[in-house]
């Protein structure tokens, strides 16, 4: 190698681009620690100048975050991946060093809720949580916001003008989406039902709003049946589903907007040999994605937790720098959409 070494010869010698070792020398963007550390030990063995500024950022400390996390019911397969991208997502950040404190909440309760917010405010930098609304949680988002602590509402958008943001879908347009492909796919009038997880979900509210107006505004002859509550429980809205096939032969579509799919799923397969009824519900998992194979669920209307997670953690991020002075907003997301095979 003649003359002095420069940033190409390290690059090449740690088997890197030359963008990113610039990066890495003069702090542009953030590089990972061990993509640092290849660069370093390459410096040093080809003898660059600038080794020892390579060498002081993979010393130097990050600064540290603790962030809190409240979902629903560990049982259920979607909240367990949520919890997964939560913890990739902050595995990807190497401009912080991130503690995540995730907890499930058992039950709809606003007491737990409340508790379980409350004590994740006691220990961590920013909170983010999927809750219902009611008027107590509001005032725990009020307490945490006075101590400093920035509440984000994910999913369904509870404590409205006190939290810091709202990030997850347009359940209004969510709703009419599922209303579209049942009314799409079914090709003669009869009944529509709809599950919600309770009247304390906003979020399954707008839903419901959704889907009834695109019924109503289409004239189609449909009939909306009562609104069936499920409490997002497999086992109620498998015995409500039973119940509905029972005593509506005419019933044509079913759109569960919350949890609780699973039960819809197996009351439709334990009824009819084959698929006979549309069926829409909220995110993929191992049982709707069977069903969307099998044609018991034509369509999936799914969160993207991926993107929701890492924006969700640049505004915990950002959060903390900038205090809870900021306007409170909301960020929607698109859906992925899942569509049945036997369509």
């Amino acid at each position: 190698m003649a003359g002095r070494p420069t940033i190409k010869d390290v690059a090449r010698a740690a088997g890197v681009s030359a963008t990113t070792v610039d990066r890495a020398l003069n702090g542009r963007a953030m590089v990972r620690d061990e993509t640092m550390r290849r660069i370093a030990d390459a410096a040093d063995r080809i003898g660059y100048h600038g080794m020892g500024v390579f060498q002081s950022r993979l010393e130097r400390p990050l600064p540290e975050l603790r962030f809190g996390f409240v979902l629903l019911k560990k049982s259920q397969e979607f909240y367990r991946n949520f919890a997964t991208q939560i913890e990739l997502a902050i595995s990807e950040r190497h401009d912080y060093r991130i503690a995540a404190d995730i907890r499930f909440s058992s039950s709809q309760s606003p007491d737990e809720f409340a508790k379980l917010l409350t004590d994740l405010g006691r220990t961590c930098d920013a909170v983010a949580g999927t809750a219902v609304n009611d008027q107590r949680l509001n005032q725990v988002v009020q307490n945490l916001k006075d101590d400093g602590v920035a509440v984000i509402s994910l999913l369904n958008d509870f404590a409205q003008g006190i939290r810091r943001n709202y990030l997850g879908l347009n359940n209004i347009k969510i709703g009419r989406l599922a209303a579209w492909m049942v009314t799409k796919t079914v090709h003669e009038p009869g009944k529509l039902a709809i599950f919600v997880g309770g009247n304390r979900w906003h979020g399954h509210d707008l839903r419901e709003v959704g889907f009834r107006s695109f019924v109503r505004e289409i004239d189609r002859g449909f009939t909306m049946l009562d609104t069936l509550v499920n409490l997002e429980t497999r086992q109620v809205t498998y015995e409500a589903t039973l119940d509905l096939l029972d005593r509506h032969p005419d019933l044509k579509g079913i759109y569960v907007a919350g949890g609780g799919m699973e039960g819809a799923i197996a009351a439709l397969r334990e009824v009819h040999a084959t698929p006979k009824v549309v069926l829409v519900v909220n995110e993929v998992t191992a049982e709707s994605r069977s069903a969307l194979i099998d044609g018991y669920a034509t369509m999936a209307i799914s969160t993207p937790l991926k993107d929701l997670c890492q924006t969700l953690i640049e505004h915990m991020i950002r959060s903390t720098k900038e205090g809870d002075d900021v306007v409170s907003g909301q960020q929607f997301f698109e859906p992925r959409i899942g569509l049945s095979e036997m369509q």
